[in-house]
């Protein structure tokens, strides 16, 4: 599957997940906004929902004007803007739990997964099967990560270089986990 194309045309995700691209550009706020319009959402809202490709749409809008790493900026501020389980309480909470949160902001089709695996101690794999882009991803998992981490629990997230990812056409990207 495509990063950039909603795998049901249904489906819509909240206005709490969708002012995530305001937070994440920061003092740029109308620049956000600018882009959210263009790609179909005008005068975004907590408590509203929006189609899922006009959201898509914003993304590569933003890809090819800002790049990776405004993208990447977009998913740390998804944990801060979205709705989030309640259970959450560590970095593995958090990371376990990204699949849950992610389909708390979403509904009405098929919208992918995050599955998480623990590998060792503290370390875990978490495969992104989503229509978003890799640096938005790892924005997410390494801020959801980060805001459960305790003292003298140093995140690291990286792309697993030598597995396919949605960047170079495969249908997932798989991440490492370190803490």
């Amino acid at each position: 599957m495509a990063i950039y194309k909603a795998y049901d045309p249904k489906v819509e995700v909240n206005g709490e997940t969708v002012l995530s691209v305001v937070d994440g550009l920061g003092s740029f706020k109308q620049t956000a906004l600018n882009i959210l319009k263009e790609s179909g959402i005008e005068n975004p809202a907590a408590g509203r929902w929006y189609p899922q490709q006009s959201w898509l749409d914003c993304f590569k809008i933003i890809s090819e004007k800002l790049g990776p790493s405004t993208l990447k900026k977009i998913g740390e501020a998804i944990p801060r803007n979205a709705k989030w389980p309640p259970m959450v309480n560590s970095i593995e909470t958090a990371t376990d739990s990204i699949d849950i949160a992610y389909h708390m902001n979403h509904r009405n089709g098929e919208i992918g997964h995050y599955q998480f695996k623990k590998t060792g101690e503290r370390k875990a794999q978490i495969m992104c099967t989503d229509p978003y882009p890799d640096a938005f991803d790892l924005g997410i998992i390494e801020s959801a990560a980060k805001k459960f981490a305790k003292p003298g629990e140093n995140v690291v997230v990286k792309i697993d270089e030598t597995a396919p990812t949605r960047t170079k056409g495969a249908g997932s990207t798989l991440f490492i986990l370190t803490w």
